[in-house]
């Protein structure tokens, strides 16, 4: 388990496992909200990694830059 990062009112926490060749998968869980309000987005990656720390930085930067893309403001014309 990696530890989960506070980015704003979002919980990042990256999710790496080992597949049948010995490579690693990636995923993460951004969460938002409080109790009955939560709301959990999970990512998964279909890359393949050579290591668990390249799988964890893949999914670290995933998840900023959703996070990056729910900040923007909306544009209206």
């Amino acid at each position: 388990m990696y530890p989960s990062i506070q980015v704003g009112k979002y919980l990042v926490s990256p999710l790496v496992r080992r597949d049948h060749g010995g490579q690693y998968v990636a995923s993460v869980s951004i969460r938002s909200g409080h109790a009955s309000m939560t709301q959990d987005r999970l990512m998964r990656f279909s890359p393949l990694f050579e290591s668990a720390q390249a799988a964890v930085e893949f999914a670290k930067a995933e998840a900023f830059s959703y996070i990056r893309t729910r900040a923007l403001p909306v544009i209206q014309a």
